[in-house]
């Protein structure tokens, strides 16, 4: 992907947009943090509070994979999650491919205005065993929903040369020479040979699923509930969306959920509990479980790495992960498999 296909509207360009597309006043327009795209939080003087998402302009073009990412989180809402919904134009449609010149030329980007979810994100605030647990149980019941949808463009979702995808670390390979003259590069090589060795072979016994695949610490809202506590109030960003594996979807939750937590080891075997309450794993999936979280430490610093060179502009949220994880996944290795899977299994039994 290049450097000039992320968005870069103005503020300007967003207040136009809004009242050709949805005829909606922008009174408040704020910009939110991205990877790829542009997010903006938006309130209208006809009054409600909205997320509207510019979609890169390379994305923009699997407008296939866009509407089944669209109606899946319609579909987790009906059914009781807190997903957000799109809302239609005023011609009625969930999504609209616009030309705009951000600078560098007119491009084509997929326009949608989505519901905006209460709460902040689960980094921060403290992650208590319940709240873990509680990460862990929607993590599941999120899969165990999208096995159930059905749309006839539901294809898309085998996303054979998606680098994000816990199936896919080998593509990782290019990437590790952008760690060059790091200590870590040797874990990192290290990890993507176990995974080769120790992953791959089995994963025939995994059980297939779609998966959200990206359910991290800045994609989970949260709102105070009783007391000291919290609950789960929003699930966001679906632009990972793949047909993968269950045990894919928990091992990205343990992953990101050790970013912010003063005992990273510990997070596991609470967000295991919660996804087990839901969707127990099988032998082989319980095997796996620890590399495939190291594998997605992996995936994360060193994409990372790689994203940074397209969007050097955006090196502070590119680089949010990689503050802590490059520690963590080193303690994790270091303390090694046998112990840190004993303290998972042990603390959710």
């Amino acid at each position: 992907m290049s450097g000039n296909t992320k968005p870069n509207l103005s503020e300007s360009q967003v207040t136009e947009l809004v009242k050709r597309l949805y005829g909606l006043t922008s009174s408040q327009i704020r910009p939110l943090p991205s990877y790829e795209d542009q997010n903006f939080y938006l309130a209208p003087v006809e009054g409600g509070e909205y997320i509207l998402k510019v979609m890169n302009s390379e994305d923009s073009k699997n407008t296939d994979m866009l509407e089944v990412q669209t109606y899946a989180m319609t579909f987790l809402h009906q059914r009781g999650l807190p997903a957000q919904t799109a809302l239609p134009t005023t011609t009625g449609q969930l999504m609209s491919l616009e030309e705009i010149d951000c600078g560098f030329g007119s491009q084509k980007y997929l326009v949608r205005l989505l519901t905006y979810l209460p709460g902040e994100t689960i980094s921060k605030v403290p992650g208590s065993p319940q709240l873990l647990y509680e990460v862990g149980k929607m993590a599941a019941r999120m899969d165990t929903v999208l096995q159930e949808m059905h749309h006839p463009r539901l294809s898309v979702l085998q996303r054979e040369n998606f680098k994000w995808s816990l199936s896919n670390v080998s593509l990782l390979d290019p990437y590790v020479v952008l760690m060059d003259g790091e200590p870590v590069q040797e874990v990192v090589k290290d990890v993507l040979h176990q995974y080769k060795t120790c992953v791959v072979p089995r994963c025939s016994a995994f059980r297939k699923g779609i998966n959200h695949g990206d359910f991290n610490d800045l994609n989970v809202l949260v709102q105070p509930s009783g007391t000291d506590g919290h609950r789960i109030s929003g699930i966001l960003d679906f632009g990972d969306m793949n047909s993968g594996c269950y045990v894919y979807e928990l091992a990205i939750a343990i992953m990101y959920m050790m970013i912010e937590h003063p005992q990273p080891v510990e997070v596991g075997g609470a967000v295991l509990a919660g996804w087990e309450s839901i969707l127990p794993l099988n032998a082989e999936e319980k095997d796996a479980l620890y590399l495939l979280v190291l594998a997605r430490f992996c995936q994360s610093l060193v994409l990372a790495r790689h994203a940074v060179t397209l969007y050097p502009e955006n090196q502070e949220y590119l680089m949010t992960t990689a503050k802590s994880g490059l520690r963590i996944l080193r303690q994790l290795w270091e303390r090694g498999k046998e112990e840190v899977e004993s303290e998972w299994f042990q603390s959710a039994a």
